[in-house]
């Protein structure tokens, strides 16, 4: 949960079919609250200093053993360091398998509506959003690799069928990420592919960064496994090794 005690530098809520981007340092914590219940937000994560690094979910899941991500676990980089930490999870499952939907599915599913004639109230893809709020870096499509879905579930049954689990996050529901190196994030709040709601799921997300607290020896993301020892240590040289720093945030505002 938000620590009452640390002054907040930055929050914003973010409506549903948006996208949003910022640079977050390295020592601070953003916190991503579903104000409503049943949001979704697929999140990127790229290296400021050198955008062809960026997160890798195979590795993630790969190095510590997991289908789900929750409280506890590392977001890893494709150089094998630690983008950020989860620290805090009130649905204890974070989906990361899913993708993001595109125009085509989001059409089949919810019918087609375009910004030229319904302006705000039309019907944005998670794929398209991503891929402008990326090309204000230089990127395009062949640096969207797979993300993250905060606040949505998908299972897997013993014969490998995934299947998305309705009202996974409850209003109120928070989930904190520790940033361990300066970290380009990219969002959008648009519906999890999978999601079966008959009507478009237009839902927002409150965002709040603070400065993070000191990591303890005994720290639950540190010490919940041996790789995760290592992914630290490589941030460390790293750092030690590269002078650039941002001292304060630079963001790209939300957009529709």
């Amino acid at each position: 949960m938000t620590n009452l005690n640390t002054s907040i530098i930055y929050e914003e809520t973010i409506p549903g079919a948006s996208h949003w981007s910022m640079v977050v340092p390295a020592g601070h914590t953003l916190t991503l609250t579903d104000p409503e219940g049943g949001s979704n937000v697929s999140m990127l994560f790229y290296n400021p200093n050198n955008l062809l690094e960026r997160y890798n979910a195979p590795d993630t899941l790969k190095c510590q053993h997991t289908f789900k991500l929750t409280k506890g676990h590392c977001l890893y980089s494709d150089m094998g360091r630690i983008f950020c930490s989860i620290i805090h999870d009130d649905t204890q499952w974070i989906d990361s398998v899913g993708g993001v939907a595109n125009k085509q599915k989001v059409q089949d599913k919810w019918g087609a509506r375009d910004y030229q004639t319904d302006r705000n109230a039309w019907l944005q893809n998670g794929y398209d959003s991503l891929l402008v709020e990326v090309a204000k870096y230089g990127l395009g499509k062949r640096d969207l690799a797979a993300n993250i879905n905060i606040f949505s579930k998908v299972k897997t049954d013993d014969e490998g069928a995934l299947s998305f689990v309705e009202s996974h996050s409850k209003a109120g529901d928070q989930v904190q990420l520790r940033f361990e190196m300066d970290t380009l994030v990219v969002l959008t709040t648009c519906p999890h592919p999978m999601n079966p709601a008959s009507e478009y799921p237009n839902l927002p997300t409150e965002l709040c960064l603070t400065k993070s607290a000191p990591i303890s020896e005994n720290d639950e993301c540190l010490t919940s496994c041996d790789e995760n020892g290592r992914g630290f240590e490589n941030n460390r040289r790293y750092q030690c090794t590269h002078s650039h720093h941002h001292t304060s945030p630079t963001l790209s505002g939300a957009q529709s």
